[in-house]
């Protein structure tokens, strides 16, 4: 055997041996990225292509980049320190900001299982099922989902399901876009000085980053066990999650812009039927169910298992309790209590009866309000709690802040240009 022989021999089996440690680490940034493209998400994103045509599409472009930042750090912080996003805060900030920091992912968390069942019961509804049997059904089955005792199955569960979202993709394709139109669009003028222009890029960044992503992903590569040496390949699977989550909003705007956004653009989008009814003569009537009802259930019942796990991982963190998807009922009471628990309460106020694309906007524009508090809990991690061999470079410092101030800035600018966040916290105000 020849030396070069034996060379090509070691570099194949290194590439081997570092594809399946890909495929190994890979799973948390895929499945945090799946479900942040939401029913909420995907209601935003139709909303966005029926009122501004293709316009919204820029905002979720630069988007990519700071997503991607924002969920690495989390990652690194999980792989380099073996502890959860609240355990982390806990340690190096005190039990009050702990405190604050989970108090805030519970509200994110329940507005986002709202429109998760909120989306579910909207399937259920365009094909005649009664809301009284889709959403106790789902609430049943991600709770016995969740008794596997294994994480590694959860997650396997999660990414199938997840995956359905790729529906849009064709969907897209049928709507027979003017791609020219697309990107003279994207980076023509944009009505800056409109209110409600800015409530819907408001609500696009609050669909994009959201509390309970940085809480599931950190409390994911823990749970998985994944160490310093699978930290590339975590990169990897984040870089992959960002792409293909904003991938699949951008598809959602340009198909509903190509159709309910260029012949009836004020179209109402009350609800999941009213969002299939207008694509249908676009799509057929059985399509247009079809589509949409594939990919609302692979992001919701996604989304649903996420940040359910996000939640149940935070408050069991804050008190010092077993919290692992690979602990059993009996092990991990209080992480399971919370997971079936927010399950529970999410399925009752949607039986209650919600308005869902108004208060899937809101939800997402709380979403953007959260944000600044949330992203800098991680901020301050990122400058304490990482070892030195891992610690945040310079320009990462600086593209970090750099993304903080944009949010916060966004929120501001938000809150003043948007009468309805003006009317909503009279409302609060009035209440106190």
């Amino acid at each position: 055997m020849t030396e070069l022989h034996m060379e090509d021999q070691m570099r194949n089996k290194r590439r081997r041996r570092n594809f399946f440690m890909l495929l190994a680490a890979m799973g948390p940034g895929i499945t945090v990225m799946l479900a942040d493209t939401d029913a909420g998400s995907i209601i935003t994103a139709a909303q966005s292509g029926a009122q501004w045509g293709y316009k919204l599409i820029l905002i979720n472009l630069i988007l990519v980049p700071m997503l991607y930042f924002v969920q690495e750090l989390t990652t690194r912080l999980g792989i380099t320190t073996g502890k959860g996003h609240g355990e982390l805060i806990k340690e190096h900030m005190g039990k009050v900001w702990a405190w604050i920091a989970v108090i805030a992912l519970f509200v994110s968390t329940i507005g986002a299982l709202i429109t998760e069942f909120s989306g579910m019961m909207g399937v259920g509804l365009l094909f005649g099922v009664s809301k009284w049997i889709m959403v106790p059904l789902v609430v049943a089955c991600l709770i016995l989902l969740s008794a596997t005792g294994k994480y590694k199955t959860v997650e396997r569960v999660a990414i199938v399901v997840g995956l359905f979202e790729l529906v849009f993709i064709p969907a897209m394709f049928f709507a027979h876009p003017n791609y020219g139109h697309v990107v003279s669009s994207i980076f023509g003028h944009q009505p800056l000085n409109n209110s409600a222009y800015w409530l819907l890029i408001s609500a696009n960044v609050g669909a994009v980053i959201m509390p309970w992503m940085v809480f599931y992903q950190q409390g994911a590569v823990v749970d998985k066990k994944l160490t310093e040496k699978d930290m590339k390949f975590s990169r990897i699977d984040t870089a992959v999650g960002s792409l293909v989550t904003q991938l699949i909003v951008i598809v959602i705007i340009i198909a509903v812009a190509a159709t309910i956004g260029k012949h009836n653009q004020n179209a109402p989008l009350n609800s999941i039927q009213e969002i299939s009814d207008a694509l249908t003569p676009f799509l057929g009537v059985m399509g247009g169910k079809i589509v949409f009802a594939i990919g609302i259930s692979g992001a919701a019942l996604i989304a649903a298992i996420v940040v359910s796990l996000a939640a149940s991982w935070g408050f069991g963190e804050l008190f010092n309790k077993p919290c692992s998807l690979n602990n059993t009922w009996r092990e991990a009471p209080i992480f399971y209590a919370f997971y079936c628990g927010a399950m529970i309460v999410g399925g009752i106020i949607v039986l209650s009866g919600v308005p869902l694309v108004p208060l899937t906007l809101g939800v997402e524009v709380l979403n953007t309000l959260l944000l600044p508090l949330v992203l800098g809990f991680l901020l301050v991690l990122g400058w304490k709690a990482l070892p030195k061999a891992y610690a945040l470079k310079g320009w990462e410092k600086v593209i970090l802040l750099f993304i903080y101030f944009v949010v916060c800035g966004l929120g501001v600018v938000t809150v003043y240009m948007t009468p309805q966040i003006h009317e909503f916290f009279r409302y609060i105000i009035g209440l106190l």
